[in-house]
């Protein structure tokens, strides 16, 4: 079966191919680091997020979610067994992998960048406000970044919103795009530094994939393997409902044409630490 770019999915492709540009661009000037630095905070909490979802889906609570200034994260959930380590550790990378993939399906069905901006800025308030302030206040799992995290979720709150508000439906379409990009690019950059970072000439540095191995047995650097694999995988799928159309793919509505084709572990005896 031939695949190729299908005519509806072209300006999308274009404006996704645009921000994947601008973003390489970005890494090779000097000081650019600080236009992207609120999407690298986004990033994180988005990949803290998903460990607080995993531990959630797993019958554990979350005892708190941190974001510190260097854009590294921390997510302090209780304890459950093996499974429960295993999903919880790889929700991270994979998690934020997964919501770019995400946000690239939305641009491609078309649903309104002002949603999913909204939507998204909804996600990142409701972990600032539970997880970044009500649940440490009740737990007492405080750690030094929690000020900064509640300053960096409401700012990036409120910017979502404005951009959702006040920018033109093209420049919000381009930004849930640069959102999709810095999750795809920032998920495989981190988990390039954590397979170095498992290799056995590598710091001793606590990480996901060290979580992993302290629950598996399994090496980090397997650990680490296997989730670039999963990544790679979900990105490529992705890409294909992105930009492909098969041929003759839709030939059956041909009947019907009035219808119209929708275009660390345990730190204490009861908390695990995942740190990013």
């Amino acid at each position: 079966m031939k695949y190729g770019i299908s005519n509806d999915a072209r300006p999308q492709a274009t404006l996704l191919l645009t921000a994947a540009v601008i973003s390489i661009v970005l890494w090779f000037i000097p000081f650019a680091e600080i236009v992207t630095y609120p999407f690298r905070i986004f990033v994180t909490f988005i990949h803290e997020g998903g460990h607080a979802l995993a531990a959630l889906l797993t019958g554990n609570s979350v005892e708190s979610l941190s974001i510190a200034t260097n854009a590294s994260g921390e997510t302090y959930t209780s304890t459950g067994g093996t499974f429960s380590q295993m999903f919880v550790s790889s929700a991270g990378y994979l998690g934020s992998m997964t919501f770019g993939a995400l946000l690239l399906v939305l641009i491609r069905k078309a649903v309104a960048a002002r949603v999913v901006l909204i939507g998204s800025a909804v996600l990142i308030f409701a972990l600032t406000l539970i997880y970044g302030l009500i649940k440490p206040a009740v737990s007492g799992v405080v750690t030094a970044s929690l000020p900064f995290t509640i300053l960096a979720g409401t700012l990036l709150s409120l910017g979502l919103v404005a951009v959702a508000r006040y920018a033109r439906p093209r420049v919000a379409t381009f930004l849930v795009s640069f959102l999709a990009v810095q999750c795809v690019l920032n998920a495989l950059l981190d988990l390039k530094t954590v397979f170095f970072m498992s290799s056995p000439f590598g710091p001793s540095v606590p990480t996901d994939a060290v979580n992993m191995a302290h629950a598996t047995g399994i090496p980090a650097l397997i650990w680490s393997v296997i989730w670039i694999g999963i990544a790679v995988g979900i990105l490529a799928v992705t890409m294909r409902l992105y930009v492909s159309s098969r041929k003759k793919q839709f030939q059956f509505d041909l009947d019907r044409p009035f219808e119209q084709i929708p275009a660390v572990f345990p730190t204490t005896a009861h908390t695990s630490q995942n740190v990013r």
